[in-house]
């Protein structure tokens, strides 16, 4: 067992690493690296807390952790890049329900403590945590109900919210938004609820105030995100993940664990950060996406005129040769095809061929903020091609031939021309100025999100039917 000293070491080194971690990982190049520092800080954080004064029980925790350890291993090794956005949605989850666990087992040692307390008992006769709060005078004591208040309420919300999210994200949970009868209104009576149980437990109430307190928590989660549509899902996994560390570091506090104090306040933080940045992105009001997501529209959707016009792999290959310009626009129909590996070999030959080819990623595409750029590092494509949205779309009216490969909202021109439009006013890739326009999409169904593009019936727009891989596949025989 070490002493304090080695264990505060041990959090400052660890909290170094993960911020360097997060540092890294805003650039591709660096990702790799960024990883490696967090899964090195995370590993000190895990030994030296186990190692440090007051801790026992190794039997028990060890096995655990071994469990835990190989349980995590096998999964993601088993996850496809197409499913990362689910799994990051359950380990939020994980987060969740631990906050949970830990703040209904504080209040049953605080209440411990106190009854010890009446009887003029030895407090050392319980765990460590109980000795620790045998410490605190009684207004320490008020604030650390109101920790467990705050890791019940948040940690509770974060669990149910993040295995709908899961759903919605794996199919497996209608993407669409849907809400009981009452809508927004059975939340507020909810977190009014959760609030008069909150003051009712301040003031002695038993433990029973806790457990209520939490079932009405696990309902605004569930209710909250059943609520958001699939176009949505970017920003409701960024804001989970902002909500999974502000559990964490609730619980931080009741534990008196600094180092898990600043790892949730880290995540808390940067999640909330990506969720604005997101939220900027699609050109929505945070509350109003939480709240609705894309809800209603304010008038009926603008009429699209014309129709799909189909084209084969030797037109897209003869646009493709006369094209000196071109553009790639990825999405997540090129995550379900796994189709980046095709892409990338489609690009070297374009530009073994003199083209000049270059990517345009929008914040929001894909299922997962930077899905697309994860997805073409792995496939190798040149990190110096692949630019943000706002770098490209100047140079998209010079471009000869865009590629559009499972896309839909994301380059969608209802967004800047039919304000009745649920996307009316998100910022999006105007592929439709360039010369040439061609969509590779599975069918003619609208998409995750429900909502109709108008791009596939414009005059310069081509759409190259059929499974992802396999049309680009068989597109790159035919470059020259």
């Amino acid at each position: 067992m070490l002493g304090q000293g080695f264990v505060s070491a041990a959090a400052i080194a660890a909290s170094v690493l993960f911020i360097l971690s997060l540092g890294g990982l805003s650039n591709q190049e660096k990702a790799k690296r960024a990883v490696w520092y967090g899964i090195v800080g995370m590993a000190l954080a895990v030994v030296f807390t186990a190692l440090g004064p007051g801790i026992g029980a190794y039997w028990l925790m060890i096995p655990m952790i071994i469990a835990g350890a190989v349980i995590g291993w096998k999964v993601a090794k088993q996850v496809a890049m197409t499913e990362m956005p689910q799994l990051v949605a359950a380990l939020h989850s994980f987060v969740g329900l631990a906050a949970v666990f830990v703040a209904w087992s504080a209040d049953l040692e605080r209440r411990r403590v106190l009854a010890v307390r009446a009887t003029e008992g030895a407090v050392e006769e319980f765990s460590a945590f109980a000795a620790l709060v045998a410490t605190k005078a009684p207004d320490e004591l008020t604030f650390l109900q109101l920790e467990v208040v705050f890791a019940i309420f948040i940690g509770a919300v974060t669990f149910t919210g993040s295995v709908i999210a899961f759903g919605k994200l794996a199919g497996k949970v209608d993407g669409k938004p849907k809400q009981l009868p009452g809508g927004h209104l059975l939340n507020a009576v909810a977190a009014g609820l959760c609030l008069l149980l909150a003051i009712a437990y301040l003031n002695g109430a038993g433990f029973w105030t806790l457990l209520v307190l939490a079932a009405l928590s696990f309902f605004i989660g569930y209710h909250l995100i059943m609520g958001i549509g699939g176009a949505d899902m970017p920003v409701v996994v960024s804001m989970l993940n902002s909500y999974s560390g502000w559990a964490a570091a609730a619980i931080g506090f009741t534990l008196s664990n600094d180092l898990l104090i600043v790892t949730g306040a880290l995540v808390g933080s940067s999640g909330a950060i990506l969720s604005y940045i997101m939220c900027k992105a699609m050109n929505r009001n945070f509350l109003s996406v939480i709240l609705g997501g894309f809800g209603g529209t304010s008038g009926p959707a603008a009429e699209i005129e014309g129709e799909q016009v189909a084209i084969d792999a030797g037109g897209v290959a003869a646009s493709l040769n006369n094209a000196d310009s071109v553009v790639i626009v990825p999405g997540y129909g090129m995550a379900v095809a796994q189709a980046q590996n095709a892409v990338s070999e489609l690009t070297r030959k374009l530009r073994a061929a003199g083209k000049e080819v270059r990517f345009a990623i929008h914040p929001v595409a894909g299922r997962l903020p930077g899905h697309m750029n994860v997805l073409l590092a792995e496939a190798k494509v040149p990190y110096d091609i692949v630019l943000e949205m706002d770098e490209i779309n100047d140079d998209l009216p010079s471009t000869d031939v865009v590629i559009v490969i499972g896309s839909n909202d994301i380059v969608n021109p209802a967004a800047q021309d039919d304000p009745n439009s649920p996307i009316a006013g998100m910022p999006v890739l105007e592929v439709w100025r360039s010369r040439v326009v061609i969509v590779c999409k599975r069918g003619q169904g609208t998409g995750y999100s429900g909502i109709e593009n108008p791009l596939f019936f414009k005059d310069n727009t081509r759409m190259f039917y059929g499974d992802a891989r396999d049309s680009i596949d068989t597109l790159i025989p035919l470059i020259e």
